[in-house]
């Protein structure tokens, strides 16, 4: 039984820097093969489910590795829980939540035995149950307010709910109710909608798992504003994700892009030549390259230049000189683009191949049978 929930199957399975994690934000270990790195500090950070973790003090000792299921201190009783990281990089992985060292005072009694995995399956048989009359029961007190989900504690004594909720509830008589009706000690947890999303998981557009499900646990604020710095179309159907937010992803690459485009000319500056007057019309930003159009709107007389190219004539413009035309400067894009050799290859050229062989074949084949001789 106690198999089920160890990381990989078994404690001899699971590798020491990485494991087959059944869990959310798994974390690998790349100091793993140090030797005497475990010894370093006696922290040690469980998951519990999905993406609840917590940092715990190893004051027992105890040989721990990771995927190993244990038993640490409750408020009140013990809970059970899955050792998902050990040795240097756990007050690292404190810090980066901006927790102190001192912060993890806890304990870890023991390993977890059969009894302690017994009360747990126990436990954990009642969740959805749970979670399913909770809502009914804040319905009924009239609550403006979502129960997402419900954990229970190990030793089956107590109870988190998840719950989302857009403005301040006052959730004291519901606290009351649960408590009578589940006989549990109860403690209320408010997570928001992307928090939400990691907690259920999912796959993003991108074909991976959703990053708030695996390795992403502090939200940063995302606004249109990197969108449009991406030139990215403002679709909100393409810009949301599964929690109905804008993608957490879109802040990935912000910095790059607002690097790139200081390099490039400022959009409101047109190019004076002595033929046309041409404007601003769209702008490659990791390539450096700047299309321009000789009407505001539409898409006339393109030339595509590079950024050095159009400070030059923009340095001509100030000075009250004026180039004859944008058409005899070299265009950006002509520069020859570096291509994947494969890519110039048909998908089906050894298809052909055999296809010739196969012929070839069966002509010999057909040459070398002996012609049929003449009585006469």
């Amino acid at each position: 039984m106690i198999d089920k929930f160890i990381c990989g199957g078994g404690r001899g399975l699971s590798a020491k820097g990485c494991c087959l994690h059944d869990k959310q934000l798994n974390t690998y270990d790349y100091l793993a093969d140090v030797p005497g790195a475990q010894q370093m500090t006696d922290l040690v950070e469980v998951q519990f489910k999905n993406t609840h973790k917590d940092y715990y003090v190893n004051s027992n000792h105890l040989s721990l590795q990771k995927g190993d299921i244990v038993a640490v201190e409750g408020t009140p009783g013990h809970d059970i829980g899955t050792v998902s990281l050990t040795g240097p990089l756990v007050p690292l992985q404190m810090s980066k939540q901006r927790l102190k060292a001192d912060a993890g005072t806890k304990r870890i009694y023991r390993l977890a035995r059969e009894v302690d995995i017994e009360k747990y399956n126990e436990a954990k048989a009642r969740e959805q149950d749970t979670m399913i009359k909770s809502r009914a029961i804040a319905k009924n007190l009239g609550l403006d307010m979502k129960i997402g989900d419900v954990e229970y504690q190990g030793d089956g004594n107590k109870a988190i709910f998840y719950y989302i909720a857009d403005q301040r509830v006052d959730f004291r008589e519901l606290i009351k109710v649960l408590a009578q009706e589940f006989g549990i000690r109860i403690e209320m947890r408010q997570i928001g909608a992307r928090q939400e999303a990691g907690l259920i998981g999912g796959f993003g557009p991108c074909g991976r798992e959703m990053c708030c499900a695996t390795w992403l646990k502090n939200f940063n604020t995302v606004s249109t504003g990197a969108a449009r710095c991406q030139d990215v179309s403002l679709n909100p159907q393409k810009l949301a994700g599964q929690c109905a937010k804008l993608k957490c992803c879109l802040n990935y690459e912000v910095s790059a892009y607002t690097e790139a485009t200081q390099k490039l000319p400022r959009r409101d500056i047109h190019l004076e030549t002595e033929d046309a007057t041409y404007y601003f019309f769209k702008a490659d930003i990791l390539a450096g390259l700047v299309s321009y159009s000789t009407d505001r709107h539409l898409a006339a007389n393109i030339v595509t230049l590079t950024a050095e190219q159009a400070a030059e004539v923009i340095e001509m413009n100030r000075r009250g000189e004026k180039p004859a035309s944008l058409a005899g400067i070299p265009s950006g894009s002509e520069k020859p683009i570096v291509m994947d050799l494969a890519e110039q290859d048909s998908l089906t050229r050894f298809d052909k191949s055999k296809r010739k062989k196969k012929r070839k074949n069966n002509r010999n084949g057909r040459n070398n049978q002996p012609k049929p001789q003449n009585d006469d």
